[in-house]
């Protein structure tokens, strides 16, 4: 494990430039070598969210180097984007100090920064210096709810991700005759965490399930014992995981040890539950878990050709990677439409887009407030050792098994 994790640092702090050129890519061009454009990087690389962190910067370090082997930006001569690397460490006031050095560095825009809390501290921090902030990953709405004209998130925030994730949970609830009735929440204790867990608790009574209880945990947490006992207890028809990687792993395997059998696990935006790394290690508890969250278009070849890159170089392909990867590409593309680095034109640019070089569901980017429109999230499910949509029907790649019959 410390191996792969060297060999995961190494290629994350730098591709090689050789990459083959992008899916989206740029065309090289001739010409003397113009000033480079330094783009802020800015993820948890360390401290307990660091697995995401590191993917998030691998996948923007990827698309980096796709567009300077492709020849970087057309319009600026073929300016090549120049990563500078920052770690918040998993804590918002670190995050915060990154982002003054980033500015004293000169860059041109800062993608990041992956969880919600650390998110709102940069984008905030970013704003004093009118840098352009892209939001990869970070949900709570209130990143675009405070007027910041620098700030962009490219994929949905989780009023519209829990709202789907309840109108699909009631689809699938009345297709099998509603057999469920009763929910238990369990969620970190964060940002993201407890406002998904808000935002369910408040919804799920109109739809007609009761909220037998909303139990809240630590990060890191490293003994979910006494929150499955009370799980155990209560016996809810189906229970809604909203936490990271780490903790999400722990309390689905002791739920597993503890034989506790819901009719579901349906997670909202489950750190694990739409992880290949999840799926691999641990087959028999990740089967058969639902999860609505971040995920591709299955259906566009490019979203799977980028999936056999990564797996290529000995990564998993999550989510992580690819809004990182592609939040990159929409940058570049503001860039490229500006004809300048500046942080004003690259603003002005970003507000304006209509980019649809993608693979996620959304359509062409319309940012609204900092909120790209027609970002969502799909319901996936673990079948038989992969990951398929199985909901929307215009994405669907397999039927959804429910109730799960362990």
């Amino acid at each position: 494990m410390q191996q792969r994790r060297r060999k995961f640092l190494k290629q994350s702090a730098g591709l090689s430039a050789a990459a083959a050129a992008g899916t989206f890519g740029f065309q090289s061009i001739a010409g003397a070598q113009a000033a480079p454009i330094k783009v802020g990087v800015l993820h948890p690389v360390t401290g307990f969210v660091a697995y995401s962190g590191q993917l998030c910067r691998f996948g923007a370090q990827l698309a980096i180097d796709e567009i300077n082997a492709a020849g970087g930006i057309k319009s600026m001569g073929g300016a090549k984007l120049e990563a500078v690397l920052g770690d918040a460490q998993s804590k918002p006031e670190v995050g915060v100090s990154e982002v003054e050095k980033m500015n004293e560095a000169g860059v041109s825009a800062i993608v990041g920064s992956y969880a919600s809390a650390i998110c709102l501290a940069t984008t905030q921090a970013a704003a004093k210096y009118d840098i352009p902030h892209l939001v990869d990953v970070g949900v709570a709405d209130q990143i675009v709810e405070r007027g910041l004209k620098n700030t962009f998130r490219f994929g949905p925030g989780y009023k519209v991700i829990t709202e789907a994730a309840i109108n699909d949970l009631h689809i699938m609830n009345t297709l099998a005759r509603k057999p469920a009735k009763t929910v238990m929440v369990v969620h970190e204790e964060s940002l993201f965490g407890t406002g998904t867990a808000d935002l369910l608790a408040s919804q799920l009574p109109g739809m007609g399930y009761q909220v037998l209880e909303v139990a809240k945990h630590a990060n890191p947490t490293r003994d979910f014992n006494n929150i499955v006992l009370r799980m155990k207890a209560l016996n809810p028809d189906i229970v809604i995981p909203a936490n990271y990687y780490n903790e999400y792993v722990l309390l689905v395997r002791t739920m597993k040890q503890q034989n506790v059998r819901p009719m579901a696990i349906y997670s909202v935006l489950g750190g694990a539950a739409s992880s290949f790394k999840f799926v691999k290690e641990f087959p028999d508890v990740a089967n058969g878990v639902i999860d609505c969250n971040h995920w591709y278009n299955p259906k566009d070849k490019r979203a799977i050709a980028l999936r056999r890159k990564v797996e290529k170089l000995d990564q998993f392909y999550t989510y992580e990677v690819y809004l990182n990867y592609q939040s990159v590409y929409l940058l570049a593309d503001a860039i490229e439409r500006a004809g300048s680095a500046k942080r004003e034109a690259v603003i002005d640019a970003l507000a304006s887009s209509t980019w649809d070089k993608h693979f996620m569901p959304y359509g062409p980017t319309r940012f609204v407030n900092g909120q790209n429109q027609g970002a969502q999230a799909l319901v996936l499910q673990v079948l038989k050792g992969d990951i398929r949509v199985v909901l929307p029907n215009t994405y669907a790649e397999s039927e959804l098994v429910f109730p799960w019959k362990a």
